[in-house]
Order: structure tokens, then C-alpha cells, then sequence
């Protein structure tokens, strides 16, 4: 788990915030949609990188794949789609977890 300066673990930190937030009186929803939403901006970039990366190395897999072109906007676009799916549906679960998360025993546990 990766460590912060202050010593504690990001998913700590994490807690706590949510912790916070919640205790506010932010609404649960909200805070599943704001974990959520960072999800998929960092999905969304991956899945840009991981496209351009796959387009510049299609000549490099045009040896390896029959049938179709190695530059097939279906295969590109729906392996796009589905791997941002899964991202968000990864990020979805641990969100509506922490939203359920009672506020005093977030707090306490810092």
C-alpha cells in the first residue's frame, strides 16, 4: 500500500475524508458519484493511452490476427468500451461501500 508523508495509507486518508464529508452532511449519493467520477477520469485517460498505444503497435500485430484488419474500428472501439465498463464498475463497488460508511467510525479510526 503506498505510504503519504504524514505516515498514513492513502486508503486511510481516504476514509477519513469520506469520513468528513459525510459528517458534513454531504449526501451518500454525492460522495459515490464524486469517487466514481475521479474513477473514470483516470480510467478515461488510460483507456486513451491504451488506444493510441494499441493503434501504434497494430502493424506489429498484423502478423497475428486473421480475418480482420489489424486497424478494425469495431475491435478498437468495442475493447474500448468494454475496458471502460469494467474500470467504472471497479470504481462503482468500493463507492457505494464507502458511502455507506458511518461517519463517527471513519472519524475515529484517524
Amino acid at each position: 500500500m503506498l505510504s503519504q508523508p504524514s505516515g498514513r495509507s492513502l486508503s486511510a486518508q481516504r476514509t477519513a475524508e469520506i469520513g468528513v464529508r459525510l459528517a458534513l452532511d454531504a449526501a451518500p449519493r454525492d460522495v459515490a458519484a464524486m469517487i466514481v467520477r475521479q474513477g473514470a477520469a483516470v480510467a478515461a485517460l488510460g483507456a486513451a493511452a491504451g488506444l493510441l498505444a494499441a493503434i501504434t503497435a497494430s502493424r506489429m500485430m498484423s502478423s497475428l490476427v486473421y480475418g480482420i484488419s489489424p486497424r478494425d474500428p469495431g475491435v478498437f472501439g468495442s475493447m474500448t468500451v468494454l475496458l471502460f465498463v469494467v474500470a467504472i464498475a471497479a470504481c462503482w463497488l468500493p463507492a457505494r461501500r464507502a458511502s455507506r460508511l458511518n461517519p463517527l467510525e471513519a472519524l475515529r479510526a484517524e
